[in-house]
């Protein structure tokens, strides 16, 4: 598989949110063409998804290490360069520090009092919770 990569994308920048709606598909996806991720974003968000600009933004997240391009095939194929649970654990690392100070405890708080979360998310979290070692174990 021939990938091509620039130099100083050795560590991934943030993606925008245009860039997180096509990290997603790849996520789903596994790895996609151009044309591919383009219908699932059309199909999915229900609204028209440019195939230019789907490619523009392949090649800017090229660049900025987000993704890879295998050059292989005529049809260029991208994947995330990342897993989902990497990508969000720096988000979130981002966001906490940024916006709450470090604070994991108001993070949580502000996302559960932002969106109620369905009894099974609850239950993920109060299993998560009982998992984590506290300060006085």
């Amino acid at each position: 598989m021939k990938t091509m990569m620039t130099k100083n994308a050795s560590t991934p920048r943030r993606p925008t949110d245009a860039e997180l709606e096509i990290l997603r598909v790849l996520w789903d996806l596994g790895e996609a063409t151009v044309r591919e991720v383009q219908e699932t974003i059309e199909k999915e968000k229900r609204r028209a998804a440019g195939y230019t600009t789907v490619l523009k933004l392949l090649q800017i997240m090229t660049e900025k290490g987000l993704v890879e391009r295998n050059e292989s095939e005529r049809a260029h194929v991208y994947r995330a360069r990342l897993e989902r649970e990497e990508t969000e654990k720096q988000l979130v690392g981002d966001l906490l520090e940024r916006a709450f100070g470090g604070s994991a405890s108001r993070l949580v708080l502000q996302a559960l009092a932002s969106k109620t979360a369905s009894a099974e998310e609850i239950a993920e979290i109060r299993e998560f919770l009982d998992r984590v070692p506290g300060e006085d174990s």
